[in-house]
Formats: C-alpha cells, structure tokens, sequence
C-alpha cells in the first residue's frame, strides 16, 4: 500500500469504533493469519471471444455465516488464523525457502514458514484447492473425489495436519505459486484481531474451488468490478483490507499481469486506526512504523 487510505465506517463497524473511541480498552493481542486470493481469467469462465471483450479476473469469494463470531455475514477471501498444526518441520516443501518468505513477509523464519502452510491449508479446508505437486512439478488436477473429501474432513477436524495429507500423497507444497500482497492489523476496537497477511495466487488447471466450509453461507467467483458495486449498493460488506485488495485487482489486467506486479519487500504493516471527522468515523489506515 502506497500513502494512507481512509475509509468512512457504517454500521456495526461505526459502533464499535465509536465505543472504543468514547472509552478506550486495552487491546487484544493479533494473532497471526493467512487469507488467499484465488483468481483466474475471464477466458476460463467466459470463453476466448468474452475474455477479449471483458478482460480482467475473476476472483473466489465467501460470504461467512452470521453465525461467526469474528466478521459475520461478510465477504471475504478464503483463510484463517495460523495454528499448531502449521508448524511441522517434515513439511515438504517446492518454491521459495523460508528464509526468503521471512524477507518478503518482515518476519522471521518460523512465522514465515506458519504463515505459508497455513495460507495453503485454509484454502485447501474452505475451497478444496490444493497448491501443491509431485516430485517432478505436477499439480494435481482433481482433487475432489471422494478420497480427498475424507482427507479435508480429516483436516478440519484436527485429526491430521497439513503435513500428514502431503505424505500420504507423494506432494509437496508449492510455495512458488503464492505470491505476498499485503498485511494488514485489525482495529483495536475488535475483541479479535489478527496479523494477516494476503496472498495471490493462480488455481491450478483442473482444479475448482467449491466453498464447501460451514463458515460460508454462500461462495463463488466474482469480478472484482462487480464486488465493488455490491459493496457500494450495500448488498455486501467489505472490511477495509478486503476492499483495497478488491479494488487492485479490478484495476490489475490479467492473472499473468497481477502475479508479475511488484509488491514492497518487506510487506508494510498496516494499522487501521478510527478517527473522529465530524459526525463521520474514518478508519485512517497507515503503515504501522
């Protein structure tokens, strides 16, 4: 993110913010957290002849439950908070080395590493999309039967971790399919804030993602310039990083074009802080230094 952002809040946001700012609390810590975003270009949805005439992405997106507990009813990219289940050394591991992930990330090694498997596992656990090959570079190319599906389950119950699927499988992860966009706090007004960080990323041929997560009430790929009306008709709600990623990627040409774009290395903290501006209550978001 270059310069500052400010966004004027609504709704429940608005109140939250308005309560903290009237009688400010210690905050929670932020725990760390992985959100990816997965795109493809309007030719794989459209056809060649609609892609040439629309152009741009598709990306997959989920509207949560309003049964959840952090940000329900809102529309977000698949992902979720780092856990122990990430921290296993045996991974096996294609791409970029940790070492070098902690220097795009601001990290360290461990994080760095946590941070990646679990980007990779949340989106295998929400959308069945496995960024992961064999020993020679292949992805596989359907990871929706019926084997699988008891392997995911498995994997949301706790019962194996990430590590155990890519074992069993003969895969390793491919880190080199991810690429760090962003990071961003959430507010101190939020009972629960995370350190998340975003990543992009391409789905491999053959692969779809189907959203089949009980915290998603509905799912489905989506033009960037399409989410951006709904959230503007307020059918939909956008937290703040969602939006500014949504925002890029409507303005980002092609898959091979938004992968390729440079992104500050290491990726900047950003804080949003609530702000008093009149009767308004803006959300002025900054890097953190």
């Amino acid at each position: 993110m270059s310069g500052t952002v400010e966004f004027v809040l609504d709704g429940g946001l608005r109140a939250k913010a308005q309560r903290w700012l009237d009688e400010p609390a210690d905050a929670p810590v932020e725990q760390p957290a992985a959100t990816v975003m997965l795109v493809r270009d309007v030719a794989a949805a459209a056809g060649v002849s609609a892609a040439r005439e629309a152009g741009g992405v598709e990306v997959f997106v989920m509207r949560r439950v309003r049964t959840m507990a952090f940000a329900p009813d809102v529309t977000v990219f698949p992902g979720g908070r780092v856990d122990e289940r990430d921290d296993d050394p045996a991974l096996p591991w294609l791409g970029p080395a940790p070492d070098r992930w902690a220097a795009l990330l601001g990290v360290d090694e461990a994080l760095a590493r946590r941070l990646l498997v679990s980007a990779a596992r949340e989106v295998f656990e929400e959308c069945g999309v496995l960024l992961a090959a064999d020993a020679d570079g292949r992805e596989p190319d359907d990871v929706s039967g019926e084997s699988w599906q008891q392997q995911r389950d498995a994997l949301v119950r706790h019962e194996i971790g990430f590590a155990d699927l890519l074992a069993d499988r003969g895969l390793a992860l491919r880190t080199d399919l991810l690429r760090a966009r962003a990071r961003w706090v959430t507010p101190q007004f939020e009972s629960r804030r995370y350190d998340t960080f975003m990543f992009l990323a391409r789905v491999p041929a053959g692969q779809s993602p189907d959203g089949r997560t009980s915290e998603a009430q509905t799912s489905g790929w989506e033009r960037p310039a399409d989410l951006l009306v709904q959230w503007d008709s307020g059918r939909i709600v956008l937290l703040p990083p969602t939006l500014h990623q949504v925002r890029w990627l409507a303005t980002g040409g092609g898959v091979d074009a938004l992968l390729a774009a440079p992104a500050p290395e290491p990726l900047p903290r950003v804080l949003p802080v609530p702000v008093r501006r009149g009767r308004d209550v803006v959300l002025v978001c900054a890097e953190d230094s």
